[in-house]
């Protein structure tokens, strides 16, 4: 019996680890204890996030469901709750007001930048800008990239604020995300 109950343990662990195996291998990444599918698009991916239930508030009060749903391409620099929970106590409650609606959609629109940026993009155009870059972002200000290392890139805000990007290239189908540790805030 004992033998038995070993063979089906190895059974199963197996089969558990070629199903992770395969979803690893389809592309999908693993985000906020959730699975990112390239076949979804950003906001049908992030709403499984439990590490971006802010960011997907935040993008549902501001209206900005349909846009980052359309087709795209858009990379988005995804702050995690953690990276909300560093700003001034009652921020977040209060860029949620309908009568903040306007800041907030400038704010969210700061962390999108229309096109397809991975990190090897983002990483030659740093190159190519020696060592630093600027990308539009939606909201129609300037965002810099720079390299803190190799596969270390870091976002720099209108404020001086400074952002670690710590999950890069989670492909969607209307683009990529990048998951970030510190909201980014227009000058």
């Amino acid at each position: 019996m004992k033998k038995l109950t070993r063979v089906a343990f190895v059974t199963s662990a197996l089969l558990f680890c070629a199903g992770a195996s395969a979803a690893m291998t389809s592309g999908s990444v693993m985000v906020g204890g959730a699975e990112m599918f390239p076949s979804k698009n950003i906001v049908e991916n992030a709403i499984n996030s439990k590490d971006h239930t802010t960011l997907v508030a935040a993008v549902k009060a501001a209206g900005l469901v349909d846009t980052l749903q359309s087709k795209g391409p858009f990379t988005v620099f995804a702050p995690t709750n953690a990276a909300f929970a560093k700003l001034p106590a009652g921020t977040v409650e209060n860029l949620v007001k309908p009568e903040n609606k306007a800041t907030l959609t400038s704010i969210l629109t700061y962390h999108v930048v229309a096109g397809n940026y991975d990190m090897k993009a983002l990483e030659q155009k740093i190159k190519q800008g020696g060592g630093h870059a600027e990308l539009k972002t939606v909201n129609g200000q300037p965002l810099w990239i720079m390299s803190n290392g190799p596969h270390n890139i870091q976002l720099k805000d209108g404020k001086g604020n400074v952002a670690n990007i710590s999950t890069y290239d989670v492909h969607q189908k209307n683009g990529v995300i990048d998951v970030i540790d510190t909201v980014l805030m227009p000058k």
